[in-house]
């Protein structure tokens, strides 16, 4: 045990933070169309979420039109959508905030519908997953069974998200994030569910690491590692994710990660299933972070169904420096300042999470201006 607390100041690699209530990643599907770039009213939203001293990672960012999966869904791959994002870093460092992009791509979620000239989504193997997505006109229809990439596009896979980052930083990023949880093109190399292949990216854990592995070391290059994280959900279950044995897979990536030096591991678990549209109750499966920080030796960010109480038993408990509050710092632009001051939360609007405009996105009341910073 501990005597650090949600309002304890750390150090996430260059960055000295004043607390540890991080705002995760959150899609939100406010992009401006056709451009799919941020635009005034999402540099709006992160600044009002920006604290002094405090952690914004920003949405899911597609770094390349190839791995857009929804409508609305931002890049940063154009000079168009670079210019965007570099307002709202602007507006995230007016308020003294630390702000890191997570770079995305898809693979087999999403529409064909969304992507260039209609191209049929990429992925390890050509598994489709069960369920629904959004085509470009909003509708739900099923997903699509994915090409499977040649082993020879994985490098330039690879090279998009070394651009993505040199993207992120001329934007004004401080750091970015990997997305490799949720179900999304790294965890579908990650696990075996979704990874069939024959060649140096499947089989073994070694392999069907390769890509993310390959990946964070090229943004690393670009940022340095201190400014580098990855996002893992080792016992989700969106987007028709999942392992059988999760331990022993994500534990050799782990360690693996552990090796470039990258600043931060960031771990969804498994009570949060990464999809807004329901609640769910996962209650009977291991606490990730609990698991794996043994195993990870430096910062650690932990998200999904927290409140007070048990963040700061994390923290406490030395199993997580920072706890990311996801729907809570949607409803609540100004979350720190209210726990700290223990003042009531804003309810959040659960139908208004992936619609367009303001409502339900920058029109949550804050407290008090001039309230005291943290």
């Amino acid at each position: 045990m501990n005597s650090s607390t949600l309002f304890s100041p750390w150090r996430l690699g260059p960055y000295d933070l004043r607390h540890r209530i991080v705002m995760p990643p959150l899609t939100r599907l406010r992009s401006d169309e056709p451009h799919n770039a941020p635009g005034p009213l999402n540099a709006q939203y992160y600044g009002q979420r920006a604290s002094e001293g405090g952690l914004i990672i920003a949405e899911a960012t597609w770094v390349s039109p190839g791995g857009k999966a929804l409508p609305g869904a931002p890049g940063v791959s154009t000079d168009h959508q670079v210019e965007g994002w570099a307002a709202v870093t602007k507006a995230v460092h007016a308020k003294g905030g630390v702000i890191f992009l997570q770079l995305w791509h898809s693979g087999r979620i999403g529409h064909s519908s969304v992507r260039p000239g209609g191209g049929r989504p990429v992925a390890p193997s050509a598994v489709a997953a069960r369920g629904l997505t959004l085509n470009a006109r909003g509708e739900r229809v099923p997903f699509e069974t994915p090409r499977a990439l040649e082993t020879h596009e994985i490098a330039s896979l690879v090279e998009e998200f070394r651009q993505g980052a040199r993207n992120a930083l001329v934007a004004g990023f401080d750091g970015v994030e990997l997305h490799g949880a949720n179900g999304y093109l790294f965890e579908q190399f990650l696990q075996s569910r979704t990874n069939r292949r024959s060649d140096a990216y499947g089989g073994a854990f070694e392999n069907r690491a390769r890509f993310l592995l390959e990946a964070a070391s090229a943004v690393a290059d670009v940022c340095g590692p201190e400014r580098v994280g990855v996002r893992l959900s080792p016992y989700g279950v969106a987007s028709d994710s999942g392992e059988d044995e999760p331990f022993p897979l994500y534990l050799h990536t782990i360690q693996a990660l552990a090796k470039l030096n990258i600043a931060y591991l960031h771990l969804i678990e498994p009570r949060s299933s990464g999809i807004g549209s329901a609640e769910v109750d996962r209650s009977d499966q291991p606490l990730a972070a609990a698991l794996f920080r043994p195993h990870w030796p430096s910062a650690l960010i932990s998200a999904g169904g927290y409140d007070q109480a048990n963040a700061n038993t994390m923290i406490a408990g030395g199993h997580a420096d920072a706890i990311g509050f996801g729907r809570a710092f949607i409803a609540n632009p100004d979350l720190p300042r209210r726990l700290f001051e223990g003042a009531p939360l804003n309810t959040y609007d659960r139908a208004s999470f992936y619609t367009k405009g303001p409502r339900g996105y920058t029109d949550y009341p804050a407290g008090q201006p001039g309230a005291p910073a943290i």
